[in-house]
């Protein structure tokens, strides 16, 4: 891991994670619409997670973006409930451990940021993505919350951040 700097966003990060949401979108034959890929802000990732409460974090080895994640407050939903957004690895970044360490850096950040819950939205076939959350203390749901507009994603998770008497 210590060839790989996990880092927040800058804005001449956009175009390259612009392109890792996209190729992996791709790979895993994700919709075009209702998902990720659609989402007018995948071009302008840093100046997206520039609003109050939101972080964008990538994952950089020999200055290329190799993975990437964030977190902001969930649209149309609770101030307590944040969303853990766009998070993509590329294939040879996969199985190396860093998706569970950005998985920290950005449930450390929601807490930070004071939300209690962290949802998130996935596709049903991407499995290992699943177990990194199930691992991680993430819950499936039966419904989604907010209003993401990823209407193709038909799988629905939630984790406690913090105890009912923090």
């Amino acid at each position: 891991m210590n060839e790989h700097i996990i880092r927040e966003i800058q804005k001449t990060d956009n175009l390259q994670v612009a392109n890792v949401i996209r190729t992996v979108l791709i790979e895993h034959n994700v919709p075009k619409v209702g998902t990720a890929y659609a989402d007018p802000q995948l071009d302008f990732m840093f100046e997206a997670y520039s609003e109050p409460n939101s972080m964008y974090f990538v994952v950089e080895k020999k200055g290329k973006i190799i993975g990437c994640a964030g977190i902001a407050p969930l649209q149309n939903g609770s101030p307590e409930i944040c969303e853990l957004q766009k998070m993509y690895f590329l294939s040879e970044t996969r199985g190396l451990g860093i998706g569970t360490k950005m998985m920290e850096i950005c449930l450390q950040k929601a807490k930070d940021f004071g939300f209690k819950k962290c949802y998130l939205e996935t596709m049903p076939y991407m499995k290992a993505a699943q177990k990194l959350y199930l691992k991680s203390g993430f819950e499936y749901l039966c419904e989604p919350m907010g209003n993401t507009g990823h209407t193709s994603c038909p799988v629905w998770m939630i984790k406690q951040l913090t105890i009912d008497n923090e």
